[in-house]
Order: C-alpha cells, then sequence, then structure tokens
C-alpha cells in the first residue's frame, strides 16, 4: 500500500515539474529551476482543478483536458509569484 502511494507521489512531483516548466517556457522569462518549478506546477495543477470549474470554464475532457488546464493554472500562478516578487 504505501509502495503504490509513493510511486503515485513521485509521479505526481514529475508531472508538476513538467507542467511547471512548461508554465516558465509560457509566461515571458525563464523558470524558477527545479524546485520550484515542481511546487508552481503542483500548485497550478490545484488553482486549475478548484478555480476553473468555480469559473464555468472547461478546457476539454480527459487526460489532455486536465494537462492544459494545469498548465493554464500553473501559468497563472508563475505570473501571480512573479508580481509578488516585483513588489
Amino acid at each position: 500500500m504505501h509502495e503504490s502511494l509513493l510511486i503515485a507521489f513521485l509521479i505526481w512531483i514529475v508531472i508538476g515539474a513538467i507542467i511547471g516548466w512548461l508554465a516558465g517556457l509560457l509566461v515571458q522569462g525563464g523558470g524558477f529551476g527545479f524546485i520550484v518549478d515542481a511546487l508552481i506546477g503542483i500548485l497550478g495543477s490545484v488553482v486549475a482543478g478548484w478555480l476553473f470549474p468555480s469559473l464555468g470554464i472547461a478546457i476539454g475532457h480527459g487526460l489532455i483536458g486536465s494537462i492544459l488546464a494545469s498548465v493554464v493554472g500553473a501559468a497563472i500562478v508563475v505570473l501571480v509569484v512573479r508580481l509578488i516578487r516585483r513588489i
């Protein structure tokens, strides 16, 4: 049981890192490094999963729709982090 949770967590981190990296590429400028990009990707997925349905926004269905929504959510998080760093 614990091994499957560890594997799921590792997959979540890798996918979060990829999504964070993609969001860093989409938003003008570079990323923040692997760890922060992974955290931004994970946070972006959470933001997309919570915010978009609340606003009635649907970006496709299934895995592809989830990935696209996560990238958009991570890009929003990157923009917010950059705005906060400027202050």
